[in-house]
């Protein structure tokens, strides 16, 4: 059990990438925090938002590997904030702090549709340049709890833990799948009422995307082809809301894909990027540029000779 939380990866990325906590609103008790790693020369990083029982650390996979590259990558954890306006606030907020004008984002279920949500608020002055949504939706009515919204401030933690235990896959699973599952359970220990009363609200609070405000944006949708907490239906609106969407499709990865399928995120991750090389919107270091790409190639080519 734990074996993620006593691996040597996890404990090297504890011990060289510290966490930081920074407050941008008036109210002292909203905490942002976040690791950021990678050269700060780049001013329009990747930035990464968890699921409801996420902490910034679930991207640790994510931030040695693109780090290692030359990506300048951020991963966040959110205050508590109880509705998707009041987030959108802070979260520029936050981006005006650390004097970042336009991100990419990579959104985790909540994160995705948190994402999706913060471009929409700033379409008429864009602050998103792209993004990448993981078993994200785009309207929270498909977890049929819009009624019980409002009362999750009400009740107790152990409740709203079962609550989020009841999305994680029961069935059998593979060894890193299991790991995976075990880490979330234990992230999603550390969380406290509010902050998981909070989250469940913004996951649940009657709203949707407004796909023609961020139609601009490009988008790589990524999911899985096993059993997530994500409906078929609920995938192939994101896919009607996105028809220009790059499509990254993973055969397994259950709900958290980017603990046991980390190789496969982190190229998808990467081939979204290209996109940007050379440009002032790249999120790598351009020194570090041919020697990533020729990875990158290699990577692509293993991955399309596996799916055939």
């Amino acid at each position: 059990m734990g074996e993620i939380k006593v691996s040597p990866d996890y404990n090297w990325f504890r011990s060289t990438v510290p966490l930081k906590k920074i407050i941008v609103d008036d109210d002292d008790s909203k905490i942002w925090s976040l690791y950021d790693a990678g050269p700060r020369s780049i001013r329009c990083p990747l930035i990464f938002l968890p699921p409801v029982s996420g902490t910034a650390d679930v991207f640790f996979r994510q931030i040695l590997a693109l780090t290692g590259w030359g990506y300048r990558v951020i991963a966040l954890q959110y205050p508590v904030y109880w509705d998707h306006l009041e987030f959108c606030d802070g979260f520029r907020k936050l981006l005006d702090h650390l004097q970042l004008d336009k991100v990419h984002l990579f959104g985790a279920s909540l994160g995705g549709f948190l994402a999706q949500k913060f471009a929409e608020y700033t379409h008429k002055s864009p602050r998103v340049h792209s993004l990448i949504l993981c078993n994200a939706f785009s309207d929270t009515s498909i977890f049929n709890q819009t009624w019980t919204a409002n009362s999750f401030w009400l009740m107790p933690a152990f409740m709203l833990k079962k609550i989020v235990l009841g999305n994680f896959s029961s069935g059998p699973v593979d060894p890193m799948m299991a790991n995976a599952i075990d880490f979330m359970v234990d992230r999603l220990e550390s969380l406290g009422q509010s902050e998981l009363a909070s989250r469940l609200t913004l996951n649940c609070q009657n709203s949707y995307v407004e796909p023609h405000k961020i139609r601009d944006i490009p988008v790589t949708i990524m999911d899985v082809f096993d059993q997530s907490a994500l409906s078929t239906e609920a995938k192939e609106e994101m896919y009607k809301l996105y028809p220009n969407a790059r499509r990254a499709h993973l055969k397994t990865g259950g709900n958290f894909p980017y603990l046991c399928r980390s190789a496969e995120v982190n190229l998808y991750v990467q081939i979204h990027l290209l996109q940007f090389h050379g440009t002032k919107y790249a999120a790598i270091d351009p020194s570090m540029v041919s020697a990533e790409e020729l990875e990158v190639q290699k990577g692509n080519l293993s991955l399309s000779q596996e799916e055939q």
